[in-house]
This record gives C-alpha cells, structure tokens and sequence, in this order.
C-alpha cells in the first residue's frame, strides 16, 4: 500500500511517471489511490454547508466557470483539438495556461484523446462512447489506467513547444496555484472590502471547488449525453445530436452534431439561433487582432447530408 501511495504521489506530481500496464483488462480498471486528487475535489465542496454564504462567492464561481469554460471550448476544443483559427505564441501559451485552471490537465492531453474521438467516433476505438455505457463516457474513461497517458503522435503540431510540454506534464501545478490564489484573493478582500461578506476559506470553496466540480461535469456531459440526446440534423457516421440546452451551458459546444459534420469549423452553432457564446468570444478576439484566419464551415457543405428528422 505504501508502494502504491509512493507511486501515485508521484504521478500527482509529474504525470509522465506513469507506468502503463499491459493487460487491455487491467487498464480498463479505475485505480482509487491515483484518482483520489479527483475524489477530493468533490468532497471538498461539501464545505459550503461549513461557510457562511455570500453572493459575491457564489458570482465568484460562476464568472471562475465561464472564464474557464471559454478556455476550454475556446481553446482547448477548437484551437488546440481542431485548429479552427490562428494565434500567435503567447495567446497560444496564455489559454493553454488558463485551460489548465479548469484542471481538465494539459492542452496536449485533452486535444490528443479528443483527435482520437474524432478518429474514432461511436466505434470500440472510441475513447468514450456512450456505447460503452454512461458512467464510462462521462468520466470512467479518465479515471481509468488506460487513458492516463498523452497519445503524442495524434499531436506533433503541439509537441514542438516545450512550455505546452511542461504544462501537461506537471498538469496538477497549475490547478494548485489557482486555487490558492483564490484562497488568499479572498483573504485580502476579507481586509479591503468587508461588505463582501467573504474570506479566503469561503471563496476557495465556491471560486475552485463547487466552480470546478461543475465545469467539469457539465464539460463531460458532451461525451456523455450528446451522443444520445438531442436532435440529428446531419448523416454523421456516429451518435452525436445537437442539443440546445447543454449548447448554453457550454457556450455553444451542444451544437455537437453539426460540429461532427465539419469538425474545422470555428462555429458551432451553424445557424443565427443556434447560440455559440465561444464562437461569439473567439469573433471578437479576432477584432482586436489575438486570432486571426477563423475557419467558417462553407456554404455547400453547411446544406449537405441533412437528414429527415432535422
């Protein structure tokens, strides 16, 4: 047990410690000590029944929510994954730094396993495919031995920055420090601004805790919930539906059919009713200069292979 304790630490730690098995059956299983940073996130939020309450906490999270979705959507998805625009280093270096606050781990990571969805969609190479059943779509596939490790020849184009290498290395450093900034954030306005009604303890648990645990859920619900609710407005090979109320919560990533049809595509929402806030972002990003080149899905391929039922 303490070898194992050891070992898991220093996963914690450096990520690229990890040793893989090599029984397919063995991988498949969930290994508790590993996953235990990932446990502890959520009993942590149970902290809210233990400090008092504030509306600047609980406005605190939700902007700590949307700030981070966007990296993710944003950045994580639609420039990291599918390059669906341009950016110059440090843009680049910047969101990827910001998507690691939302401790979904690296850029690198997180675009490698989601080229390999793309690759694979709704088939047994599928890294989640509701197929496999729900709680392994949602988060079974991530806190299992199999996918721990960045599959690094789906993403030579990421692997030649060495500060995006570091990051999904060492990707629990990042989460840490955010999250005591928030803590001390909250000590100093406890000082400085009184009628807030907060401290440090207090925003920690609503700004990272409760804020996380959401984001995080409510980010795998596009693995796990689009692939079977929602509408089909495209002839995709797999699963994926559109669905407008995960689309709000995620800032336009529950238009996942028609992203499906033309993965490239900075927009998701294909359509003006289709709400796409990422998209929105990303458009005025691109007006002051920080991305440029966003690729529209054209016309032509916007109208074709639409099925019936849309």
């Amino acid at each position: 047990m303490l070898t194992r304790l050891k070992q898991a630490a220093a996963v914690w730690l450096d990520s690229g410690k990890h040793v893989q098995h090599a029984s397919d059956e063995d991988i498949r299983q969930i290994d508790l000590i590993r996953i235990f940073p990932f446990i502890a996130l959520h009993l942590m939020c149970i902290g809210v029944f233990f400090v008092e309450f504030s509306w600047f906490a609980v406005g605190f999270a939700f902007a700590m929510y949307f700030i981070r979705m966007f990296a993710i959507t944003g950045f994580y998805h639609r420039y990291f994954s599918h390059k669906a625009f341009k950016t110059g280093r440090i843009i680049q270096f910047l969101f990827a730094l910001l998507g690691a606050c939302a401790t979904q781990r690296g850029a690198l990571w997180w675009a490698a396993h989601h080229r390999n969805h793309h690759r694979s969609s709704d088939t047994e190479d599928d890294p989640h495919s509701p197929r496999e059943g729900f709680f392994w779509s949602h988060m079974g596939w991530f806190l299992s031995r199999k996918h721990v490790h960045t599959q690094e020849q789906l993403i030579p184009d990421l692997m030649q920055f060495p500060e995006l290498r570091w990051l999904d290395r060492f990707d629990m450093v990042v989460p840490v420090v955010f999250a005591t900034a928030i803590f001390f954030l909250g000590v100093l306005l406890k000082h400085v601004a009184p009628e807030l009604q907060t401290n440090g303890v207090q925003l920690l648990i609503w700004g990272y805790f409760v804020s996380t645990v959401v984001l995080i859920h409510v980010t795998l619900t596009i693995n796990s919930l689009t692939h079977r609710f929602g509408r089909r407005r495209y002839a995709t090979n797999d699963d994926s539906r559109n669905n407008w109320f995960l689309a709000v919560l995620t800032l336009g990533e529950g238009w996942h059919n028609n992203h499906h049809h033309y993965p490239g595509s900075v927009r998701q929402g294909f359509y003006w009713w289709e709400i796409d806030i990422s998209y929105y972002l990303l458009k005025i990003m691109s007006w002051t200069g920080l991305i440029h080149d966003l690729k529209e899905i054209p016309a032509e391929v916007r109208a074709a292979r639409k099925v019936a039922e849309a």
